[in-house]
């Protein structure tokens, strides 16, 4: 299985339109629709399937549409 870049994953939801209202350290607070959610953001980590499956499941995608996203 492909590893994903945290950088590639944050581009990925910015695309889809969630917007960064802002930052603490390494959290991206990120909003879409009145939905707040956080983001651990590492740029250079390789996010291993468990994170990838935590962060989909957080911002409501199922595992294959964040996959395609990236």
């Amino acid at each position: 299985m492909r590893l994903a870049k945290a950088a590639r994953v944050l581009a990925a939801l910015e695309r889809d339109g969630w917007i960064e209202v802002r930052r603490r350290g390494s959290h991206r607070i990120l909003v879409k629709a009145d939905v707040q959610r956080v983001f651990a953001y590492h740029d250079t980590v390789d996010l291993g399937r468990s994170k990838l499956v935590r962060v989909a499941k957080d911002f409501g995608y199922s595992l294959a549409e964040l996959r395609r996203m990236v």
